[in-house]
């Protein structure tokens, strides 16, 4: 029983070091190791754990599955969007360049940042709805 406790006060402490962690990782890719894909699955780690720990219900009420789910398309949208944004301005897909016409470098940088919170988001979500219908299921005997 106390081995269980242990297990709770530690992961308390933890998990919002993860998912900080997850937010590191996310917005310093463009300057080294990282980015949205990382950031994503760690962040969806810190959840998983928290679900591991305290229980699938207990996950199911902190991360709602509607909201999974919603994040899962908005993360897409955001992808997709900066591509069209960038095409609209009169570049490629995904031509960053074209979404700061004064300052290339700017709209390259603007550009890569939206992408992988995009990406970031979307991964993170999936990876939460796929524990969670995984997690949900009962066993077959």
């Amino acid at each position: 029983m106390k081995t269980y406790s242990v297990l709770r006060v530690v992961s308390k402490l933890l998990i919002p070091y993860i998912l900080l962690f997850a937010l590191y990782v996310q917005f310093h890719g463009d300057y080294g190791p990282g980015g949205g894909f990382q950031a994503g699955v760690i962040f969806a780690a810190g959840v998983i754990l928290y679900a591991l720990v305290f229980g699938l219900g207990a996950a199911r009420r902190v991360a709602r599955p509607v909201v999974v789910e919603r994040l899962t398309a908005i993360g897409v949208l955001i992808y997709a969007g900066t591509g069209l944004i960038a095409m609209l301005s009169g570049g490629n897909f995904l031509d960053y360049g074209a979404l700061d016409h004064h300052h290339p470098q700017h709209g390259q940088h603007l550009g890569i940042f939206v992408v992988e919170l995009g990406v970031g988001i979307t991964v993170a979500a999936v990876m939460v709805s796929l524990f969670f219908a995984f997690a949900g299921r009962e066993r077959v005997r």
